[in-house]
């Protein structure tokens, strides 16, 4: 395969979610096609894409044919098979590879890695059996959270664990083993940084953003982090030692902790485009969806700058989509909908961003009145 990739030339997509559809958005403004691989009919990524296979991603004459179909492949999000990128991988380049996809699938080898490149994280064991567990919890302490190594998202597969009865009874309940125990961070905020790095090794990142959960859900996202500069600095400085280390070709997400004390440890790494990134498609000259389809399609890097500081707030199950006709009647947001039809309670069905001159990012009122009819739960 030659690159980079010329124009209407295909972009293979795996997975159908709004990560796709904003990747294919942008492949589109760069002149390419792309083509979705999903179980799932009329997903978000294929309302805007060329083509779509309808397939399970364990299906390998459905991987093969696709594989087939398109110049380069790419990946939504990380619970798809490994195995299933290898088989793609003989057949045309994928990016970011499936060695970094294992890496980022797996907490146990995460932790691992991110240790070996030098970055700091919260203390850590593997679990298979009570006994290493109790012995665990001897030598991190309690309180500590038990999870489990694989599949986990938006606080699903794992436990707080407070005293020794519950953490035998959340070893009992969480499978598969092992599990791992990380140490009780009492954080005082938490942040990320999206990076890209093309095959030629050229290197960028946005800057740290803060991240605010509701119901272990991003709910809002703060750029820049209202941060001390130091702590900002060494996040982003953390994520660019990831990338070059892990030999990504892509986009990647790196995800934060900031102790109490200003300490910044590094918590999940995720080798896609990133909720938290959302905020670069209207706040930045090129987005992290266009930095995603450069990278993959072998495209010189720009630099990941912003124009203006944001705010981005995730538009989350029927409440919020409800508000989807006083939302675009509101001037100051810029909304964002993913074309899905069911409005499931958790389910991330859109986000909007507002926007505020360079260096002049409000507090907590102003940032509540920008988002109009979204404002109270950031007063709560």
């Amino acid at each position: 395969m030659k690159f980079p990739l010329h124009p209407n030339a295909t972009i293979g997509i795996v997975g159908g979610g709004q990560l796709g559809r904003m990747s294919a958005m942008a492949a589109a403004s760069l002149g390419y096609r792309c083509h979705i691989l999903t179980p799932e009919p009329d997903a978000p990524a294929s309302q805007v894409a060329a083509t779509t296979t309808l397939a399970d991603y364990e299906d390998r004459a459905a991987l093969i044919r696709f594989a087939d179909a398109v110049d380069v492949i790419t990946f939504e999000f990380e619970n798809v098979s490994a195995e299933g990128l290898d088989l793609l991988a003989e057949r045309k380049p994928v990016r970011p590879g499936p060695d970094i996809l294992r890496i980022s699938q797996d907490r146990i080898a995460e932790k691992s890695f991110l240790n070996q490149a030098g970055v700091r994280t919260a203390p850590w064991a593997s679990v298979e059996t009570l006994a290493e567990l109790r012995a665990a919890i001897t030598r991190i302490g309690l309180p500590a959270v038990l999870k489990t190594t694989r599949l986990g998202y938006d606080g699903k597969g794992q436990a707080l664990i407070q005293s020794a009865a519950e953490a035998e009874l959340a070893f009992a309940l969480l499978d598969p083993k092992p599990l791992i125990l990380e140490g009780f961070i009492d954080f005082a905020a938490e942040c990320s940084v999206i990076v890209a790095r093309g095959a030629d090794g050229t290197i960028t990142a946005f800057d740290t953003v803060e991240n605010r959960h509701r119901d272990h859900i991003l709910d809002l996202t703060v750029a820049p982090a209202p941060f001390d500069p130091e702590i900002r600095a060494d996040a982003q400085a953390m994520a660019l030692r990831i990338a070059g280390h892990i030999g990504l070709v892509g986009l990647m997400a790196v995800e934060f902790f900031i102790g109490r004390d200003g300490a910044v440890l590094a918590n999940e790494i995720a080798p896609r485009p990133h909720n938290s990134g959302h905020w670069t498609i209207d706040a930045c000259p090129a987005s992290q969806f266009d930095l995603h389809i450069r990278a993959v399609a072998g495209l010189p890097l720009p630099q990941a700058i912003r124009h203006s500081d944001a705010v981005m707030k995730n538009l989350i199950g029927p409440k919020d989509i409800a508000l989807w006709p006083k939302i675009v009647a509101t001037r100051e947001l810029i909304p964002h909908h993913y074309g899905k039809t069911t409005a499931r309670a958790g389910r991330k069905l859109g986000h909007v961003t507002t926007l505020f001159p360079h260096g002049a990012l409000p507090g907590e009122f102003g940032i509540a009145a920008a988002l109009g009819p979204l404002g109270t739960s950031v007063e709560e």
